[in-house]
C-alpha cells in the first residue's frame, strides 16, 4: 500500500500543475476552459520531442510556450471571434488533436523516450532513490512555476485579471482591456497544463494522443475537493489548494483501487463520483450550520 501512495503522490504533483491551470480560469477568471484536454497533451507530445533530443528540461520550458499558445488560441476565438467560452475550448481542444499528432513525427499515435534521459534521471545522478527522484524533482517544478504564478497575480495585471473573474463590466468601465485580461489568464493557464504535461511524458516515459482525454473532469474534481480540504480562501490559499487537491484525488483513486471497491475501468466514474461528493459536502456543511443555528435560536427563545 505504501508504494500505492507514494505513487499517488508523485502523480498528484505532476498533475498538480495541470490543476493549477483549470483553477485559473474556473476560479478566478470563472470560465471553463476545455482547452485543458488538448494542451496537455501538447505538452506531451513536445516533451517527447525534445527528451528524446537530449533535453528534458528544455522540454518543459518549450512545452509552456506552446501551452501558452495554445491558451491564446483559445482567447482568440473568445475575444477576436466571439465564439462562446466553452464551445471556443471545444475548437480548440478539437484543433490540437491534429497539431499533436503532426509534433508526434507525423502521426504516430505514441512516442515512447525510454532510454532517454529526463529530470527525474538527473535527480537519480544526485544520488536519490527512484521514488526520491520524482517527488523531489516534480516538486520543485511544482514550487517554482506556483510561486512565479503567485508573484504574478499580486502585480497590476494579475489583480487585473482577478477583477475581471468579479466584475468584468467594471473592469471595462475603468479603461482596463476585460478581453487582453481573458487572454493573459488562459495563457497562463494552459502553460500550467502543458507543463504538467511534459512532466507526465518523463514520469511515464512515453506521450500518448489519447492520453488528455477526461482531464478537464480530473482538474474540476481536484479543484473542488482542494477547496474542500482548504477551507480559508484567497488566491494564495487557492493556488496551494489545487496542489493539495490533485495530490487528495490521487490517493482517494489509489484507495479505490487497492481496496477493489471499483474495477479499473471504472476510474472515470470514481472520479465523477468523488467529485460529486465533494461538490455535496459545501451545502451539506452549510446546511448543518443552519440547522445549528435555529436549534441555539431556539433555545435562547426557550
Amino acid at each position: 500500500m505504501i508504494n500505492q501512495i507514494l505513487g499517488a503522490l508523485e502523480l498528484g504533483l505532476v498533475y498538480g500543475l495541470m490543476v493549477l491551470g483549470v483553477y485559473i480560469t474556473f476560479r478566478i477568471l470563472k470560465i471553463p476552459d476545455l482547452t485543458v484536454d488538448g494542451s496537455v497533451t501538447l505538452g506531451m507530445a513536445v516533451s517527447a520531442i525534445f527528451v528524446n533530443m537530449g533535453h528534458p528540461f528544455l522540454a518543459l520550458l518549450v512545452a509552456l510556450l506552446a501551452g501558452a499558445l495554445a491558451g491564446s488560441i483559445t482567447a482568440l476565438l473568445q475575444n477576436v471571434v466571439k465564439i462562446p467560452p466553452i464551445l471556443s475550448g471545444i475548437l480548440t481542444m478539437s484543433g490540437l488533436y491534429s497539431i499533436n499528432l503532426l509534433i508526434m513525427q507525423g502521426g504516430k499515435p505514441n512516442i515512447s523516450i525510454l532510454g532517454s534521459d529526463t529530470i527525474f534521471t538527473f535527480g537519480a545522478g544526485l544520488g536519490l532513490s527512484k521514488h526520491a527522484s520524482y517527488i523531489v524533482m516534480c516538486l520543485a517544478v511544482v514550487v517554482v512555476l506556483v510561486a512565479l504564478v503567485e508573484f504574478f497575480f499580486t502585480t497590476h495585471t494579475g489583480l487585473c485579471i482577478c477583477a475581471t473573474g468579479d466584475n468584468e463590466e467594471m473592469v471595462r468601465a475603468s479603461s482596463i482591456s476585460p478581453a487582453r485580461m481573458k487572454w493573459i489568464a488562459l495563457a497562463i493557464a494552459n502553460a500550467c497544463v502543458a507543463v504538467a504535461g511534459a512532466l507526465y511524458t518523463q514520469y511515464i516515459g512515453g506521450a500518448d494522443i489519447t492520453a488528455g482525454s477526461g482531464t478537464i473532469v480530473v482538474g474540476f474534481a481536484s479543484v473542488i475537493i482542494g477547496e474542500t480540504v482548504c477551507i480559508k480562501r484567497n488566491i494564495k490559499v487557492g493556488f496551494i489548494s489545487a496542489i493539495v487537491g490533485s495530490i487528495v484525488y490521487r490517493i482517494l483513486i489509489a484507495v479505490a483501487i487497492k481496496t477493489n471497491l471499483f474495477p479499473t475501468y471504472f476510474l472515470r466514474f470514481v472520479s465523477v463520483l468523488i467529485m460529486v461528493i465533494a461538490l455535496g459536502v459545501g451545502p451539506l456543511r452549510k446546511y448543518l450550520q443552519s440547522v445549528r443555528s435555529r436549534g441555539r435560536r431556539k433555545n435562547e427563545d426557550a
